[in-house]
Formats: C-alpha cells, sequence, structure tokens
C-alpha cells in the first residue's frame, strides 16, 4: 500500500473514532449512563478482537495448507516427468 493511501486511511479511521468518542461524551444522557455504555463496549471489544483474530488466523491456516499441498502436487508431476530425478 503506498504512503500516502495509508496516510489517508490512518486519517480517516482517527477522525472516525475521535467523532465517535466525541459524539458519545457530548450525549444528552446522565454521565453515568454514557460511561456504562463506554464500560460495556470496552468489555465487549476484547471478545469481538479475539474472534476476529482467530477467524483470520484460521483462514491464514487453511492458505497456507492449501499452498503447501499444491507445491507438493507440482514437485510428484516434476518427479514423474523427470523419472524421479526431482527428489
Amino acid at each position: 500500500m503506498k504512503k500516502g493511501t495509508r496516510n489517508a486511511l490512518l486519517g480517516f479511521f482517527a477522525g472516525a473514532a475521535t467523532g465517535a468518542l466525541a459524539g458519545i461524551l457530548i450525549a444528552p444522557e446522565k454521565g453515568f449512563k454514557t460511561r456504562k455504555k463506554i464500560s460495556e463496549k470496552i468489555s465487549d471489544a476484547p471478545k469481538d478482537v479475539a474472534d476476529k483474530l482467530n477467524e483470520k488466523v484460521d483462514n491464514l491456516n487453511d492458505q497456507i495448507t492449501e499452498i503447501i499441498n499444491k507445491m507438493k502436487d507440482r514437485k510428484e508431476d516434476t518427479s514423474e516427468k523427470t523419472g524421479g530425478k526431482a527428489d
């Protein structure tokens, strides 16, 4: 990813996070309700992040396994074509 694109995305997400936080803190509800909402969101976040991370790791593991199997197949094909000299 180009540096300019990366900086633009980083700026966008930082602005979105700042806007969301400001919206929560400036909300017309009482302070204790707002703090409770923030606390609930924060306590739920690690579970969501862990679930997403586990899903990404599983997908990556599947992709690596698929690549390894393709490489083994190519090795076997090459070995058959060369009469066993590819080992």
